[in-house]
Parts: C-alpha cells; structure tokens; sequence
C-alpha cells in the first residue's frame, strides 16, 4: 500500500492527547484532488464534527488548483467524510463525553484515493504541554548519549 502524505497538522500532537485514531475517506471536487496533488492544503485550525449522523470536516484549507475553470472551489469549505456507520456512532459517542473533540491529523493519498487521518483527541493543559515538551527532550538526550556511548 502506497501511502503519499500531503500535509500534517502538527499543532495537534502538541494541543491535544489523541486517544484514538480513524481513517475517512474525503468528498472531493476534481480541482481539490489536483490541488493536493500538489500538495497545497493546511490543516491549522480545522476540526471535524458529527452532524445528523454524518462527520464533516470544517476550516481546512485547500488552495484553489490554478489551472481550473471558473476559478475552481472554495478554498475553505465544509466537506464531508466517509466513515463506516459504527465508526460515526463510536466518535458521536465519545464526542458526546465532555472534553472530547475531533482533529484532523493529516491528509494523505492512499491507492490513489484522498484520505484524512483524524484524531479523537483531549485538550492539553499548558502544564501538560510543558510536561510533554520535556519528556521528549530527555527521550532525545537518552537517544543521544546511547549513541555516543555505542561510537
């Protein structure tokens, strides 16, 4: 399986703790699909949300493709995503939870098909920022000196 990764939202594995992790499958109009093929989107400050038993992705952005007629697509419309139906009733569930919200992780093309990897995630505290932050930089210190020991 051939995975091509368009963009990351990088922001998110810094605010929020992702619990779990669902892949959907993107309604797309043909001048998006050839704007993220070449690889112009951003998923900063975008979420997803369950409405009438249907997830929609909200506030990602998708550069217009220059060479469409008519100016081709709204960049930041709201676009729906295909998940199964016990997926969406399993996120509605969660979402329903307090505290709980769904982000868009990154946007990938998979056997030639659109998808985004989305996030049930939990709000980070800045405390709980911090504490992250600094258990990655001793991880890396750790990964440091093994190798200098290991030379």
């Amino acid at each position: 399986m051939s995975k091509k990764v368009v963009t990351t939202n990088r922001r998110a594995r810094h605010d929020y703790e992702i619990v779990d992790r669902f892949e959907a499958g993107m309604v797309l109009l043909g001048s998006e699909v050839k704007s993220l093929r070449q690889g112009n989107a951003n998923l900063k400050d975008s979420f997803a949300h369950v409405k009438d038993g249907e997830v929609w992705l909200v506030g990602a952005y998708i550069a217009p493709y220059s060479f469409s007629r008519g100016g081709g697509h709204d960049p930041e419309r709201t676009r729906k995503l295909l998940l199964h139906r016990r997926e969406i009733d399993r996120i509605a569930g969660k979402l329903a939870e307090r505290g709980f919200t769904l982000v868009p992780l990154s946007i990938y093309f998979k056997d030639g098909k659109a998808k985004v990897e989305l996030g049930l995630a939990r709000g980070r505290r800045t405390v709980d920022k911090r504490r992250a932050l600094r258990e990655r930089e001793q991880r890396r210190e750790m990964e440091r000196a093994l190798r200098r020991r290991h030379r």
